[in-house]
């Protein structure tokens, strides 16, 4: 993926389209390198090898992934329906506001060291600053991942090498204060103070993968684009030789909702390509077999994370 960099800087935009690139993988090198924030963000690992839905589920679905080692499992949460004495379920978090806020949550969490994070005006600095506009039906989109997030109950079971958990049945969000916001039309109450459970927040301090928010930036609106980048940030810097991961491999956490290994494969090649042209240090082939994985810098330059 390095020639689209190289175009790019030889040629500028138009010249690498020429050369028959895909339009969103250009444009996506293209606000990499001209983006001039060094933000940094932090996500925990295993989020690397699972991830939220990428589609809203029915309320009361819950969502299940399981990798290599590690299964995650998110049960929706209920909130009580207005005027009433029954209950609603609120739906499980998904697609890329799901995965912003909780990106937002865990560099906040890291840069403060705190596990309670300020959701309020914190998360609209953040959201303008990665390019979700603060308003509108973006708006409305992160209060409605943020209250999922904060009602539902994801937890991470992890396995080591001899078979041992890690980390079993540990919620993410140990609560949250919602007040009402007379702005909002539908009557609904915001969430303005979010607490990490104090196991996440432990795992999160011992296993964060830094990444970009540059990155994050030019991939905002793809969510399989964003957990491939975070999934190439965690395994590339860990390596110490080449590594093949199968088709097979990949699809159950990349692809889990596609009958055919062709078609999961056709397609995440695309979300893969936009992930490598925010990540120039990547060292990556595409093989009949699956994806070969080279040792590679992290994307994230030492310099800033000693800053």
């Amino acid at each position: 993926m390095a020639t689209i960099h190289n175009l790019l800087d030889s040629k500028g935009k138009q010249g690498a389209l020429q050369f028959g690139i895909d339009r969103d993988v250009v444009e996506a090198a293209s606000s990499y390198m001209s983006d001039e924030d060094n933000g940094l963000g932090f996500i925990y690992s295993g989020w690397a090898q699972c991830a939220l839905p990428h589609r809203r589920l029915a309320p009361h679905e819950p969502w299940q992934m399981i990798s290599e080692r590690v299964r995650l499992i998110i049960q929706p949460g209920l909130r009580p329906v207005e005027g009433s004495n029954d209950l609603e379920h609120v739906g499980v978090p998904f697609g890329a506001h799901g995965r912003l806020i909780l990106l937002f949550l865990q560099t906040e969490a890291i840069r403060t060291n705190s596990r309670e994070i300020e959701l309020g005006k914190s998360l609209r600095q953040w959201m303008k600053r990665i390019g979700i506009s603060p308003s509108g039906t973006a708006a409305k989109s992160v209060r409605d991942q943020a209250e999922r997030i904060s009602r539902c109950r994801m937890s991470f079971h992890i396995q080591d090498a001899k078979g041992a958990n890690a980390l079993v049945n540990q919620a993410i969000v140990d609560g949250a204060l919602f007040i009402e916001d007379t702005n909002i039309r539908d009557g609904r109450q915001v969430i303005e103070i979010a607490k990490l459970s104090e196991g996440y927040f432990e795992q999160l301090k011992r296993h964060p993968v830094p990444i970009q928010e540059a990155a994050v930036r030019a991939l905002s609106n793809n969510s399989a684009a964003l957990d491939a980048y975070i999934w190439l940030a965690y395994r590339l810097r860990s390596l110490d030789s080449k590594k093949l991961i199968t088709w097979s491999a990949l699809r159950p956490q990349f692809g889990s909702t596609y009958r055919e290994l062709y078609h999961f494969k056709s397609k995440w090649l695309k979300s893969l390509s936009l992930a490598l042209a925010v990540y120039p240090q990547a060292k990556v082939e595409i093989s009949d077999q699956g994806v070969v994985l080279y040792p590679s810098p992290s994307p994230v330059p030492p310099r800033l994370l000693t800053a």
